[in-house]
């Protein structure tokens, strides 16, 4: 049987801490060729939430981000814990970051988060929400506003909504016909 290429040849994890680690792999592209070593950062899961509160605004956060060293106005997101199912964690993840609780779910999409850098999945929802709950108290250095759509869309094209994996979500949500600019 002929060899199937590209083929890794080796991987090796380094870990940095409990929600990163570094992958290096070996990876020979032809019989001819050397390896070469890929580095990718492994994380878990990742959920991110377009969600629409009953008077049809849409969530937002803000948070200070230190790979980036500034806020970041954003979708609210964040990581699965271990064995927590993509939809209880798109939940629990808005009512931590806004107050608001889950009234409908609807999966957007999957996919690779960065293909060339990053080897987890993020899953993307469409969430109705209910009211905000009476004694919501934001967590420290993360803000949560609401906006229109057209101000989104206002956002987006003026830059200050640039988190590309959460614009992506948008666009994808406007694809699907559940948001309309």
């Amino acid at each position: 049987m002929a060899d199937v290429f590209p083929k890794i040849l080796t991987v090796s994890r380094i870990p940095v801490s409990p929600w990163l680690e570094v992958i290096a792999r070996d990876v020979q592209f032809d019989s001819g060729s050397p390896a070469e070593t890929y580095y990718a950062v492994a994380q878990p899961d990742y959920v991110v939430a377009l969600a629409i509160t009953p008077d049809s605004r849409v969530l937002l956060v803000r948070q200070y981000r230190p790979a980036i060293e500034r806020f970041s106005l954003e979708l609210p997101a964040g990581m699965l814990d271990p064995d927590e199912d993509p939809r209880t964690a798109a939940a629990r993840e808005l009512l931590e970051e806004t107050g608001y609780p889950t009234a409908t779910i609807e999966l957007i999409g999957k996919g690779a988060t960065c293909s060339s850098r990053i080897s987890n999945t993020t899953h993307s929802f469409f969430i109705r929400t209910g009211e905000r709950v009476h004694d919501f108290s934001e967590e420290p250095g993360v803000s949560a506003t609401l906006t229109t759509l057209d101000e989104l869309r206002s956002l987006m094209l003026a830059g200050a909504f640039a988190e590309q994996a959460h614009v992506g979500v948008v666009a994808l949500a406007a694809a699907r016909g559940l948001i309309e600019f």
